[in-house]
């Protein structure tokens, strides 16, 4: 699907206090600045190097993006459900508290000054002073969240998947590269040290090149492949439901949308693929060089169409890319798993309780698990013997503390909009060929236009319409 180009941003103030943040070695020529370690001793902070961060979603999984974040000023806070809001305003305080029993703190709460909103749009209006911008919110939010706040010229953190359809992320990807925020999607194991030694290892000819590449895992571990509630019960008090369904079609409020299982439903979720894929599919995808695959195929347990399936597997197939061959990559989840190697040890599990990866190369196997940890070349023996090359690529502090700070040195993230976005993509692409399924044929897939060439019945599956007023 070709996409319309989107028009650039206006300028930014130069002397915002955003820039003066990115361009701190230009702007230390103009003003003396008291150095860190004069004021508070090794690793403190000054608080004019705080970033005055905000949070769409406090609750679920904003709860510890907040908190991972925290090193830094939290002035505001959105949430369209009271009760998140509440329960981590309480955990942050109690947080605080434990702290202070160890020494470690003065007690307060770093939230205890944020204002808080529950429409994200009125908050980037009134709060000029945030620098950047967390999203924790259901997937179908993703998008028009962080488009809001490129919008407004803010630094983004997104959780994973970053959108929720390939169009999406297609158009995400165009508007941070004109805007020149920092970007980086909550894909924490990108940041890990696995997927680094798999990459050294796989760079030293461990085991020779790689064409064929199986993931799985454990997901779902909610319930799925329902068909739509028929019940219509009342609204709690305290969620505006209408926020909560943002650009998606109204659907009557039901508990099996929120708080907990809508990652189930395709209105709102992505299914096991847009869960774990950021995760698992990561792994082959960055080591391996991956961008565009010509070809995907899927197929899945039955499928109505409304909730994702209880199980599927995704077949995809990469072509030659900087001097590597093409690659076939399989994706189980729901139970279903590749086949067991034979050289793998009897009683070994294959990755972990997660998931897995395993790398099939012409001299042999290397398998991980959820996230990269615990990369080991089969069987044992093998890993026994191996020389292990230096550890040449640069470590993380983490994928929330990364992106903390590339905002204060300029630099863009490891898993920034541009390389998100495109792993994104291949996985949206992949709960597609699973609504395609019943039509039993493998789709082409052309990456730089953003269609499938074979199948036009696919491409309907690209963009969503917007609806409810919202626009990207």
């Amino acid at each position: 699907m070709q996409m319309k180009k989107k028009k650039s941003l206006p300028g930014q103030s130069s002397v915002s206090r955003r820039e003066f943040l990115q361009t701190s070695a230009v702007a230390a020529a103009a003003f003396t600045i008291v150095p860190r370690h004069v004021l508070g001793g090794p690793g403190y902070v000054a608080p004019s190097d705080k970033l005055n961060i905000a949070a769409i979603g406090a609750g679920g999984k904003g709860r510890s993006d907040i908190a991972e974040v925290s090193t830094e000023n939290i002035v505001a806070l959105c949430d369209v459900d009271d009760v998140k809001m509440q329960g981590t305003l309480k955990d942050a305080e109690e947080r605080a508290l434990k702290l202070q029993s160890e020494g470690k703190g003065d007690g307060k709460s770093p939230l205890a000054k944020a204002n808080h909103y529950k429409d994200f749009r009125v908050m980037l209006d009134k709060e000029k002073h945030i620098d950047a911008v967390t999203v924790s919110t259901p997937d179908h939010i993703h998008a028009i969240a962080a488009m809001t706040a490129i919008k407004h010229g803010k630094h983004v953190f997104v959780q994973k998947p970053l959108t929720w359809s390939v169009g999406e992320a297609r158009v995400l990807r165009e508007a941070a590269k004109k805007a020149g925020v920092i970007t980086q999607m909550g894909n924490q194991g990108h940041a890990g040290e696995g997927i680094r030694l798999i990459v050294e290892w796989l760079e030293d000819g461990a085991i020779g090149d790689v064409r064929e590449v199986q993931c799985w895992t454990n997901r779902p571990v909610w319930d799925t492949g329902m068909d739509r509630p028929k019940e219509i019960p009342s609204v709690p008090s305290t969620l505006d439901w209408n926020l909560w369904l943002g650009p998606a079609p109204f659907r009557p409020y039901h508990p099996s949308y929120a708080p907990w299982s809508w990652r189930a439903w395709c209105d709102f979720g992505t299914g096991a693929l847009g869960d774990m894929g950021a995760h698992i599919f990561d792994i082959p995808y960055h080591a391996l060089k991956m961008e565009y695959p010509t070809t995907v195929e899927a197929s899945s347990s039955k499928f109505n169409g409304e909730s994702w399936p209880v199980a599927e597997i995704v077949r995809y197939e990469f072509p030659e890319r900087h001097g590597l061959p093409p690659v076939k990559l399989t994706w189980y989840d729901g139970g279903m798993m590749p086949k067991r190697p034979e050289s793998l040890e009897p009683g070994r599990m294959m990755g972990d309780e997660d998931g897995g990866v395993l790398f099939i190369g012409d001299k042999g196997l290397l398998m991980c698990g959820c996230y990269g940890s615990q990369p080991r070349l089969i069987p044992e023996t093998f890993m026994q013997d191996y020389k292990r090359p230096p550890k040449t690529i640069p470590r993380s502090p983490g994928i929330h503390q990364e992106w903390v700070q590339c905002i204060k040195e300029g630099k863009q993230a490891t898993s920034n909009f541009e390389y998100a976005s495109k792993l994104t993509e291949t996985m949206m692409i992949g709960n597609i060929a699973i609504r395609m399924a019943s039509k039993n044929t493998k789709l082409d897939w052309d990456g730089v236009k953003g269609e499938f060439t074979n199948m036009p019945d696919a491409n309907e599956f690209l963009m969503r319409e917007y609806l409810n007023g919202y626009k990207l």
